[in-house]
């Protein structure tokens, strides 16, 4: 898309998790680009606050919410926080996402609980507060970034791969129940296949980077799905490199 998508954001407030890096940053800085005010959402405390300083330099809106996914009691706080500060959420990308590539047999219980809860039920936390209050305002819209792991599993990817398949289920009931309860809420899951990224790169140090895709590709894709009219919805959309081999 190379940064052609277009669309106004400004007077919306976006929270992305996993927003500090890899895609989360790719992504809050297309909607912070869009205007939007961006609530970036993570445990790397750091690089979080890194990231809100340089765009704040540019003269965004971007904010740093300490959050662990996997509580959903902390999840909780933050949206009654929000309340108490008179703010809400226009849109939500759930992003945030961990992966162990081992193969079953040696897999830990808690191994598998980190990534299913991290990659299912922390997003599900998150819709579950967020969605509510986008049905009691009128509108809104939900971002899953979902995976080729969602449609097509491999060796080695067992937990991660049941984790993003039951976040498409979920996504894609979340989007008829919308279309039920509130014509002004958009649902979009996003099947992202191999990126540049921290999430790969740093446990495939050898990775052939010429068959992953920039994340800023992703994001601009995040962007097209907040662009579409009213009288349109965009379920979902698939996103992958030319090369990619675990698709379809």
């Amino acid at each position: 898309m190379d940064g052609g998508v277009r669309v106004d954001l400004r007077g919306r407030q976006a929270l992305v998790t996993g927003g500090a890096r890899g895609l989360g940053a790719s992504i809050t800085r297309a909607l912070a680009g869009a205007g939007a005010s961006v609530l970036v959402a993570d445990m790397r405390k750091e690089q979080a606050r890194e990231l809100c300083e340089e765009l704040a330099q540019d003269g965004r809106d971007v904010r740093f919410v300490e959050l662990d996914v996997r509580d959903a009691k902390a999840v909780a706080e933050v949206f009654r926080e929000l309340e108490r500060d008179g703010q809400a959420v226009d849109v939500l990308v759930n992003n945030a996402a961990v992966d162990v590539s081992k193969p079953i047999e040696h897999l830990t219980a808690e191994e598998v609980t980190r990534v299913i809860t991290t990659n299912l039920l922390g997003p599900m936390y998150l819709c579950l507060e967020t969605y509510r209050r986008m049905v009691a305002r009128g509108g809104g819209h939900i971002v899953n970034i979902l995976s080729t792991a969602s449609n097509r599993t491999w060796t080695e990817a067992g937990p991660y791969s049941a984790g993003k398949s039951g976040l498409r289920a979920f996504t894609h009931t979340l989007f008829k129940e919308a279309q039920r309860d509130c014509p002004g809420i958009g649902v979009t899951g996003i099947i992202a296949g191999g990126m540049e990224t921290p999430f790969i790169l740093e446990r495939f140090p050898d990775a052939d980077v010429s068959m992953l895709q920039s994340p800023d590709i992703v994001a601009d894709t995040v962007l097209y799905a907040l662009s579409v009219p009213p009288g349109s919805a965009v379920s979902e959309l698939v996103v992958v490199p030319r090369k990619e081999p675990s698709w379809p």
